[in-house]
């Protein structure tokens, strides 16, 4: 739904819940209602006694849920400023550290209300609340009592309050205080009501939130068995289930009696097994019923597949062996803040998709159910991370407070949430624990290890371990299902012997460092090389001192079969984190394949090339605009799925180079080490595998800034007053090359009734530019502007305008 613009909007949950049960009476089904929470909120970041009925919130801001209170800054060194040694990063003494979490105004308390109304409520209904993710110690009311809490941020959680609900359901004050403590992260966690919250109202006799559970004991590609378990609140006479195909047509049913849990086991011939090449989705509808009455209908979406790990073989899906390409991501959207969207999600896995990516990690931290339904649609298995700290903290006031009492709590909510999902193959307990070197660290993973398959015995249990050579002293790699190792490629091998033949996961990899755009000279590999400009190369050469280059995990991978793939850091860069910077002005990472404008860097070619071999891949690195380096040495490098490339500087070739029988970095990339820069056209020939040529592309020495080009990765939104557009703003020449060295200030206006911009980035982490107002500099010829859909049907016409450079202009249609 659009943000709201001003207090009337608060009204619209009533509407949208009138609107839902008509469409239910029509349907013939009244038992179970569910709202979204979205418009009619009220904000203020402040601290009082505000969860009292009688207050006067008209000052507060308006806002809609997903809300970030943090993102819109502004940039400050002292926001969350922290005087620490980062242990992983092989950090002896404390230092200052001013971006760390992405020097956005996080830190602090803040208040949301706003009012509801439960349609046909008696003493015959029962109302929950759905919290997807609240930043963070979430403290609930309702009518001006308290409803329950929730310390995690990053947990779905729901509370039961029909006993808090008014009389005849009308005029209910929901409230939420949220507060995040300083020193309470390792990188930007967002602040505020930062997923979604539901309403759900459903007879007595339910099943309740997360209450069914299936699996898949028996998968071939002939027939399947579907078992699947619900849970019932109150005493039903009957429970009978739909299985419904990937077509929408049924294929099964069968039905159960009794109270609490009833279990019902299907037979399906010839099933369509979920990859992530055919991401096939089922629907199982349960029906509740009391008498000849429904009182509940709930529909469970899964997955039929079959994961192994197989010694000697490796990683097995559906029976076929294949490697995890995937990628760790953390929560945040960029410029969007931590506050979720679905369409932000669904174009970042696009551009992942496209890359070859198949896999998604979601460190340090469990996910938002967005996340997780998309990579079951789109498909990408998962590794679900639960949590970042134990019991020994990482962070002064981090998740360590809290383990104790709520570790099993927030592990349980998690499995129970995403346990029928098919993209989830992995559950990760923890992310680089201290406690991993010895025997305390070894019981709590026991513990966490038995939850996991408590809950649900059917996934694969891992953690990711950066101490190698100690955790297989120590017997804590030993704990999981198969040890996921974070960097220290070079301990493989060793620790594949110790473990006895144990299959191998590269949880977390590579950590090469670049910034999009920029070249540093002369192009060297180094360790955590700093700059003036406070950026790193996009030579693809530079990494940290912990860490590698791409091309020793694509070796690890295609070398030994017991090595079953890895999940590379990361996907895109995110706020906070500024390896090798760790003060201002840089406040976002430079680890990303793509940048924090979701534009990719010369890195994501490199990585297509190697996971689609199939797939036509041709990239040149670096551009050719080098004002003041004639007749310097300038490398080049070729990204291609092609074993050979010939290259050519203004028509005359400088040699033809092969990845044939290479190893190292020319094993994967093709290198020009000595080429003299001149200006013109530096173009390359790819030649297959016969020796006969394949393909060829080039890149110019641009003139000018002419103009500004417009794409949008798409021209038709829904007008459901969520959905995004990302338009990518490039400066051109008159003849349409990329000016690649083009930084100069453009300003965005949205025309029509239908959409309005939303942020922009241009993807340099030292930029504190805020990304919610209308205006960006370009950074190496680039940006990205993002703009929303209202819930008016029309059209947007976008503008991008230069005072050096002809303006842009795109429409998009609103649907």
């Amino acid at each position: 739904m659009a943000e709201a613009k001003d207090s009337g909007l608060r009204k619209s949950s009533a509407w949208a819940i009138s609107l839902l049960l008509l469409a239910q009476l029509a349907s013939g089904c009244t038992g179970r209602q569910e709202i979204l929470l979205s418009d009619g909120w009220k904000f203020i970041k402040n601290d009082g006694d505000y969860s009292v009925t009688a207050l006067d919130d008209s000052s507060w801001e308006n806002v809609s849920v997903p809300h970030d209170w943090a993102v819109y800054g502004p940039f400050d060194a002292d926001n969350d400023a922290q005087n620490v040694a980062i242990s992983q990063n092989l950090e002896q003494s404390a230092s200052l550290k001013t971006g760390r979490t992405g020097a956005l105004p996080h830190v602090g308390t803040g208040w949301y209300r706003t009012s509801f109304d439960v349609p046909g409520f008696s003493d015959s209904k029962a109302v929950e609340l759905i919290f997807d993710g609240a930043m963070s110690h979430a403290e609930i009311f309702v009518n001006g009592m308290k409803a329950g809490e929730w310390p995690y941020g990053y947990n779905s959680f729901h509370l039961d309050i029909t006993s808090l609900i008014n009389s005849g359901g009308k005029d209910n004050i929901l409230a939420v205080r949220l507060e995040n403590l300083p020193e309470s992260a390792r990188w930007y966690p967002g602040a505020g009501l930062y997923r979604n919250v539901h309403l759900a109202v459903t007879d007595r006799i339910h099943i309740p939130v997360w209450g069914t559970h299936v699996v898949c004991p028996q998968v071939s590609a002939e027939e399947a068995t579907v078992q699947i378990d619900v849970k019932v609140d109150g005493t039903p006479d009957r429970v009978k289930t739909v299985i419904i195909d990937p077509d929408g047509k049924r294929i099964a049913s069968g039905r159960a009696g009794s109270e609490g849990l009833s279990r019902q086991t299907f037979k399906i011939q010839s099933p369509r097994l979920w990859s992530p090449e055919t991401p096939a989705l089922y629907t199982a509808v349960t029906s509740v019923y009391s008498g000849v009455r429904k009182t509940d209908e709930y529909r469970t979406v899964f997955g039929i597949r079959k994961i192994e790990l197989v010694p000697g073989e490796g990683f097995l899906l559906n029976g076929v062996r294949r490697k995890i390409q995937g990628v760790c991501n953390h929560h945040d959207l960029g410029p969007l803040g931590a506050a979720v969207n679905e369409a932000a999600l669904r174009h970042q896995l696009t551009l992942l998709k496209d890359m070859g990516c198949d896999a998604i990690r979601t460190a340090h931290n469990m996910p938002a159910p967005e996340l997780v339904r998309l990579c079951d649609e789109m498909g990408f298995m998962m590794m679900v991370e639960a949590f970042d700290e134990w019991d020994i903290s990482k962070c002064a006031n981090g998740y360590s407070r809290l383990f104790a009492e709520w570790a099993e709590k927030d592990l349980v909510n998690m499995l129970h949430q995403y346990r029928n999902s098919p993209s989830v193959v992995f559950w990760s307990i923890g992310n680089e624990v201290p406690s991993q070197n010895d025997s305390t660290g070894c019981k709590t993973a026991s513990f966490l290890y038995d939850i996991c398959h408590r809950e649900d015995p059917t996934r694969f249990v891992t953690c990711g371990m950066d101490q190698v050579l100690s955790v297989l002293e120590s017997g804590f790699a030993d704990v999981m299902d198969v040890p996921g190792f974070n960097y220290r490629v070079n301990y493989y091998g060793q620790a594949h012997e110790m473990m006895d033949d144990k299959l191998i996961l590269g949880s977390e990899t590579a950590s090469t460092v670049s910034t999009r755009g920029v070249y540093k000279f002369p192009a060297e590999t180094k360790m955590m090389a700093m700059y003036p400009d406070r950026h790193c190369s996009s030579y693809d050469l530079e990494c940290c001192s912990w860490s590698n280059l791409p091309e020793d995990d694509f070796a690890m991978a295609q070398d030994h079969e017991w090595e079953i793939g890895q999940f590379v850091w990361t996907g895109f860069d995110y706020l906070g984190e500024p390896t090798p910077y760790e003060s201002m002005p840089n406040h976002s990472s430079n680890f990303g394949i793509i940048d924090l404008a979701s534009i990719p860097k010369d890195r994501y070619y490199l990585y297509r090339s190697v996971w689609k071999p199939d797939e036509e891949t041709l990239h040149i690195v670096p551009h050719w605009t080098w004002p003041s380096r004639e007749g310097e040495t300038t490398p080049v490098f070729v990204y291609t799925n092609h074993p050979s490339a010939e290259l050519f500087i203004n028509g005359v070739s400088q040699g033809r180079r092969s990845k044939d029988g290479k190893e190292g970095l020319e094993r994967y990339r093709l290198m020009w080490n000595d080429v003299i820069y001149q200006p013109g056209e530096l173009r390359v020939v790819a030649y297959g595998a016969d020796g006969s040529a394949v393909s060829q592309t080039s890149v110019r020495t641009a003139g000018k800034p002419h103009h500004l080009v417009l794409k949008a990765d798409r021209t038709r939104l829904h007008a459901d007053g969520r959905d995004l557009a990302y338009i990518e703003v490039t400066a051109v020449d008159a003849d349409g090359n990329i000016c690649p060295l083009e930084n100069s200030p453009v300003s965005f206006v949205t025309n029509g009734e239908s959409g309005f911009f939303r942020a922009s980035a241009n993807g340099d982490p030292a930029c504190l530019e805020l990304f919610h107002l209308p205006q960006m500099h370009l950074f190496n010829g680039k940006l990205t502007a993002i703009v929303q859909a209202t819930e008016k049907k029309g059209q947007i016409v976008f503008t991008a305008h230069s005072e050096k450079m002809i303006d842009g202009e795109l429409t998009i249609q609103v649907r």
